[in-house]
């Protein structure tokens, strides 16, 4: 199907997801979900492609074997690129997360960029990248970040925030808003991307073998 937009309908359904989040309730509603959620999604998905290369869509089944939250279905439906440094969307109920990055760091590449960080000359270069993709929103994602200072660094190190992200993604949230239900929304998660590739292409650079591939679902997890 061609893009014209994602449908304002998704919002409703993750709504009624979440007041039912049952087996039940889920196959009486697949039809509607794989209408108005999937089915743009997919169109967006393909449009997308042809800049950013090929994207997965998640499953809407939660892994629930090592989660208290018992569940079975995500409250949001995401997709991300098959690249080792990844773009990443999420629609829910509440709106689109747009970014990228590496959400799973490997301890090694971590370790390399807390080095790159703390160094006097690299540090300040990854401090104005960041900065930049503030311009647009793009913020890292500090979530699991360290409370104090990762161990061998002082909590008064100059770039301490940055030393103690766990993620090295950066994304953005937009509520729902009426671009969204219009092919617009092509063209601004498009630009966002784009400045997210400058992120994604540091990483690749400076980081390279220590990523592993991102196999699963990065952003957002719930």
């Amino acid at each position: 199907m061609a893009f014209d937009g994602l449908d304002p309908a998704a919002s409703r359904f993750y709504d009624d997801l979440a007041a039912d989040n049952t087996r039940e309730w889920w196959l009486a509603n697949k039809a509607r979900y794989d209408a108005v959620v999937r089915g743009p999604f997919e169109a967006l998905a393909a449009e997308l492609e042809p800049e950013f290369g090929q994207l997965k869509i998640f499953r809407p089944n939660r892994d629930v074997r090592f989660s208290a939250d018992k569940s079975p279905y995500k409250l949001h439906i995401g997709m991300v690129s098959l690249t080792p440094v990844a773009y990443y969307l999420q629609l829910s109920a509440t709106g689109l997360l747009i970014g990228g990055g590496s959400y799973d760091v490997p301890p090694a590449a971590l370790a390399r960029f807390r080095e790159l960080v703390d160094d006097d000359r690299r540090g300040p270069e990854v401090e104005g990248l960041f900065s930049a993709l503030a311009e647009d929103d793009l913020v890292p994602m500090s979530d699991d970040a360290v409370l104090t200072a990762p161990r061998g660094y002082s909590i008064d190190h100059p770039r301490i925030e940055l030393l103690r992200l766990k993620h090295l993604a950066v994304g953005r949230t937009e509520p729902l808003a009426d671009w969204m239900w219009g092919p617009e929304v092509f063209d601004i998660v498009s630009d966002a991307w784009r400045n997210v590739g400058m992120w994604n292409g540091w990483i690749a650079q400076n980081l390279g073998d220590l990523l592993m591939r991102p196999d699963r679902e990065r952003p957002g997890r719930r």
